[in-house]
């Protein structure tokens, strides 16, 4: 065989020389990509880690604040308790208080006419009894009189009292 003719082979050497740098180029784009893998890998570690933690945290504050929920919902199922015993109480009371209050405003509506019948009791009293007279003076009305202060039961009797007007209030 014999040998290549030089152009060939510087050809060929131009060749292999260019191969040479386009591996080269092509091993340094590959270390450059591999770094910005590792270099994201670590970024995305990082926030993967950072993220469990706030989940990690988000579920602590979650349980914690179940808690105090469940704390204030017995707080509060304890008050109503306590508030529907306080309302039993309260209309056990009105229920014992009910006929009294029928009375007072019974008394209430009869105010009136008694304090006319006790204002007449006061001037009734204000005059005073009638003074004694004599029998052969008798007025109509006087206490031999059928209109003296008698029930008709006591027109039998011989003596009369005269009336006397008095209040106790």
């Amino acid at each position: 065989m014999s040998a290549p003719p030089p152009l060939q082979i510087r050809e060929a050497n131009a060749h292999l020389a260019a191969v040479h740098r386009r591996a080269a180029e092509l091993e340094a784009r590959l270390d450059a990509a591999e770094r910005t893998m590792r270099a994201q890998e670590e970024r995305l570690a990082l926030h993967d880690q950072q993220l469990r933690a706030a989940l990690d945290e988000l579920g602590r504050a979650k349980d914690r604040e179940i808690a105090a929920l469940q704390e204030q919902l017995l707080t509060s199922e304890a008050a109503v308790q306590s508030l529907q015993a306080a309302v039993r109480q309260r209309d056990k009371l009105i229920r014992q208080l009910q006929p009294r209050a029928e009375l007072l405003q019974d008394i209430c509506r009869r105010r009136l006419p008694l304090a006319g019948l006790l204002a007449s009791l006061a001037e009734a009293e204000r005059l005073g009894p009638l003074p004694a007279s004599d029998p052969s003076h008798v007025l109509p009305g006087g206490p031999s009189s059928p209109l003296a202060n008698s029930t008709g039961e006591e027109e039998d009797r011989n003596h009369f009292q005269p009336a006397l007007f008095g209040t106790t209030v």
